[in-house]
């Protein structure tokens, strides 16, 4: 709410300025400091536009689709509005295959950021999303923060791409979970028997055995509203269940609680899950017909829409057109 009457009270004082500035001009006529004025009013008008979108962007339909061999795209406008991005990956499908972010040392960190969108253009990926926690980071607006594109970082937890097995991350095992995917992708929450080939890691498991689990309730983060990234198998452990839920866009998307992803998690027969870096990350990429990167949902940084994040890590899946 609070963010709600920031952006009214915004659009009122934009509005009150261009009306101001509209009647300076009026009153001034056709001398020359009648420019300035019609410049302060052009500005107004272009923010009191820009924040009245932003509260009344139109919601887009519920849909389910397949998008590639063995890939089922799904989303859901829930109450709030809270709008869901859905993924159902058939681990036997033919063609399907993951890639963790690669290593890339950059001074002393053992990644460089970049967007979700390059990731998957670098990798040529038909999917991509956001995967662990990073350090450092921050975000005090626009002009203020970190890490920019090729800025050196690090991830929360052990993190695989491939085979390389490139870090244990910066935090105690005992705090971070890992989402292991084998060479012939048999997908586990505990570590393979097989050589670990690719892995993501995050902060904590959602669902374990189809039971949710216990939160602070204490806790901002558990139970405010944000965009999250979550991760899930069914019983048979035979489908990886992503989900990605928009959010800090009033009027348009919420985020959810943990507790509500926990719902979300179970109604769509996720056995075990696993909470991923949410906020400003969270963002869900495809290659579209011509191979150009197209974003699925509503990413989230610095508070404009659209704006993509650079982040340390990401899981990646290639996959065949339908039919191959």
């Amino acid at each position: 709410m609070s963010d709600e009457i920031l952006i009214y009270g915004g659009i009122g004082i934009a509005v009150l300025i261009a009306c101001f500035a509209g009647y300076s001009v009026w009153r001034l006529g056709r001398r020359r400091l009648t420019a300035i004025p019609a410049i302060i009013m052009l500005v107004a008008i272009i923010v009191a536009s820009f924040l009245f979108w932003y509260t009344h962007r139109p919601l887009p339909a519920n849909t389910t689709e397949t998008l590639f061999n063995g890939v089922t795209y799904k989303r859901e406008v829930l109450a709030g509005p809270i709008i869901a991005h859905m993924l159902f990956i058939d681990l036997k499908a033919k063609g399907i295959e993951f890639m963790g972010t690669p290593a890339q040392a950059t001074g002393e960190y053992k990644l460089a950021a970049k967007t979700t969108t390059q990731f998957l253009t670098e990798q040529h990926l038909q999917i991509a999303f956001n995967a662990d926690f990073f350090d450092p980071w921050r975000d005090y607006g626009f002009m203020d923060y970190y890490p920019h594109v090729g800025d050196g970082v690090n991830v929360r937890g052990l993190s695989a791409s491939r085979g390389d097995v490139y870090t244990q991350g910066y935090a105690p095992p005992e705090n971070y979970e890992t989402l292991y995917l084998t060479q012939d992708n048999q997908a586990s929450f505990e570590p393979p028997l097989q050589p670990i080939y690719n892995a993501v890691s995050g902060n904590m498991m959602l669902v374990i055995d189809g039971e949710k689990t216990p939160i602070e309730t204490t806790n901002d983060y558990l139970t405010g509203k944000h965009p999250r990234t979550a991760v899930a198998l069914d019983p048979e452990k035979q489908t990886l269940i992503v989900i990605i839920i928009d959010g800090r866009q009033p009027n348009y998307s919420e985020g959810m609680t943990i507790p509500e992803l926990q719902d979300l998690v179970l109604a769509n027969n996720g056995y075990n899950a696993l909470n991923l870096d949410g906020g400003g990350s969270v963002t869900l990429a495809i290659a579209g017909a011509n191979g150009e990167a197209v974003i699925l949902n509503s990413p989230i940084h610095n508070r404009i829409p659209g704006r993509e994040r650079p982040i340390a890590n990401h899981l990646g899946i290639f996959a065949l057109p339908i039919g191959g």
